[in-house]
């Protein structure tokens, strides 16, 4: 539903949220992969709440899927009110350069407008890229929207590569977040799916000024999660 300024105009902006999925071999390991899947399909009613709540913003879901090479999963910009999840499945190496690359395609202008808000990109990895990481992230920045968006990244177990997640995060006030389990990797999707998804709708973040800030858009902090001893570990 449109939000309309004083005159009728319509206020609603694009908000592309896109899922960045590894799915190399090591992803089908302890049954990570199903934990993806299920935490993602679990989220998605949360998320459409999330967007429910703001009418400023239309929440645009897609997702891409890398490991021998990268390919999308969800290839268009899907309204969150229909978008659904197919599972996906493990099995590769971890061609994270090339996903980067594929949404750098995407955010330059066409096909995004200037009206849009800075998109939000989810990085979930368990391992070190096997291609060139480098020329991937430097295709990304060099779209203003690529620089623009909130980038987020959440490493699956004590494998993960956090100084490259870092480096895709590019903002040192923002830490990869740790999911060494199920029930770590469902709160932080979830988180994802809501908490941050509110703030990039957020009035706040259709101020020119949120743009220049560090952040781009204000990130609300990230709840701490609890060890469970008796979880299984990653």
């Amino acid at each position: 539903m449109a939000g309309t300024r004083p005159g009728g105009e319509l206020s609603t902006r694009p908000l592309h949220f896109v899922w960045i999925c590894d799915c190399s071999g090591s992803m089908s390991v302890g049954g990570k992969i199903q934990s993806l899947n299920n935490a993602i399909r679990q989220t998605i009613p949360l998320m459409r709440e999330a967007a429910d709540d703001n009418a400023n913003a239309q929440v645009l879901v897609r997702a891409i899927k890398f490991s021998d090479g990268a390919q999308w999963h969800v290839s268009q910009p899907t309204p969150v009110e229909n978008f659904e999840w197919t599972d996906l499945t493990a099995d590769g190496v971890t061609d994270m350069g090339k996903a980067l690359s594929l949404v750098a395609e995407q955010l330059k202008i066409p096909p995004m407008t200037d009206r849009a808000l800075p998109p939000v990109l989810v990085l979930i990895s368990d391992g070190q890229p096997t291609d060139d990481f480098g020329s991937g992230l430097k295709k990304l920045m060099e779209q203003p929207w690529g620089k623009k968006a909130v980038r987020i990244a959440i490493a699956v177990g004590q494998d993960a590569d956090y100084e490259v997640l870092q480096k895709f995060i590019g903002n040192p006030e923002l830490k990869p977040l740790p999911a060494n389990n199920p029930d770590d990797l469902v709160k932080r999707i979830r988180w994802v799916s809501t908490a941050v998804v509110k703030s990039a709708s957020s009035p706040a973040s259709q101020q020119q000024g949120a743009m220049a800030s560090s952040m781009n858009v204000p990130i609300p902090l990230v709840p701490e999660t609890v060890v469970d001893i008796g979880a299984d570990v990653w």
